[in-house]
């Protein structure tokens, strides 16, 4: 935990210089770059964290990293009203899956997985919340440590999580499928029934996508 734990302080000294980097709204590098969809509602590393019914008529994958403050945006302003709106009445599929820019998003994706699976969006949402509070941190463990004590972690199993390698493996394997077989470069990238769309956007152009793919 020791090892872990220093890595971490680094990755949080150096997410600062992440913020106008990994995060960007890449609008420029848009293209109409669609994948295949089957392939990538494929079975992956780690079992699927999605909400919505499975047989919605559109689909969002999101690739994010936990330390990007765009993501943090996007799940502050936007995805209330996409929730709302989409998921739960049923039009939406939504999937989140991790693409770690460094070790501490690494860290806060594998706290989530090791929440009880019915807590790992409230997790997902409370590291969001209060991003700036532990990713810019000079102790990010100390701070993740406090916040994961509100989701029922204890010290122990804090330390248990963060130690497991098979968990970080599957991590980093979700990010390397999306880079290699999806040509996810940033974060958030979405796949909207296997349209992509990089960056994050107000519910009125995500609306305007769906609606399109709902033919309304």
């Amino acid at each position: 935990m020791r090892l872990f734990r220093r890595s971490l302080v680094a990755a949080g000294a150096s997410a600062l210089m992440l913020v106008g980097l990994s995060g960007a709204p890449a609008l420029a590098q848009n293209q109409d770059v669609t994948v295949d969809t089957d392939e990538l509602m494929a079975e992956g590393p780690l079992p699927e964290m999605a909400l919505g019914e499975e047989d919605a008529p559109v689909t969002i994958v999101e690739y994010a990293s936990m330390t990007c403050p765009h993501c943090a945006t996007f799940h502050e302003a936007t995805y209330p009203d996409l929730k709302e709106k989409y998921i739960d009445t049923g039009k939406v599929r939504f999937v989140f899956r991790e693409f770690p820019l460094d070790p501490l998003a690494a860290a806060g994706f594998m706290l989530a997985r090791c929440a009880p699976e019915e807590q790992y969006f409230d997790m997902v949402d409370l590291l969001f919340e209060k991003q700036r509070q532990w990713a810019y941190s000079q102790d990010p463990v100390t701070e993740l440590l406090n916040l994961s004590k509100q989701a029922g972690f204890t010290q122990e199993s804090f330390e248990a999580c963060l130690t497991n390698q098979e968990l970080l493996d599957g991590v980093n394997e979700v990010k390397d499928r999306g880079a290699r077989d999806f040509s996810v470069t940033s974060t958030p990238t979405f796949f909207v029934n296997g349209r992509m769309v990089r960056g994050a956007r107000g519910i009125e152009e995500f609306s305007e996508i769906i609606d399109s793919e709902l033919g309304s």
